[in-house]
């Protein structure tokens, strides 16, 4: 299921969840939305084959558990979710890497949003995905 010879890949893109993030006094207090993009390796191929959600990542179950995650978290910095996230995904999806992006809309007066992008492998292995 999570073969990456193929290139294929599920992605989730604007994924909105309220949370606790910032370091400013009222930051701690006031959940705030941020936007969570992810791309995800899998081998489409049986899935296509099979047209059975047993045969692919279920990205529903994904969003429901980042859902579950991030809403009770209580980071300071987005870089600190994204890592966080991406570990949970590399450990509970059994993927072989992912790329997290972890936008925080507003949070810089005249941007529509500011945030990072990571990409991590099984194993600790931060080499980018397409090497």
């Amino acid at each position: 299921m999570t073969g990456t010879h193929t290139g294929d890949r599920i992605f989730l893109r604007g994924l909105e969840i309220e949370c606790i993030i910032g370091f400013i006094e009222w930051e701690r207090r006031v959940p705030q939305t941020v936007s969570i993009d992810l791309e995800l390796p899998v081998d489409c191929r049986r899935a296509a084959r099979t047209d059975s959600i047993a045969d692919t990542l279920d990205y529903k179950a994904v969003a429901k558990r980042l859902i579950a995650f991030v809403e009770g978290s209580h980071y300071r910095l987005v870089e600190t979710l994204a890592e966080h996230t991406a570990r949970l995904v590399l450990e509970e999806f059994g993927v072989e890497w992912v790329r997290v992006s972890v936008n925080k809309p507003g949070a810089i007066r005249g941007s529509r949003d500011v945030g990072v992008t990571i990409e991590r492998r099984r194993g600790g292995h931060d080499a980018p995905v397409g090497s």
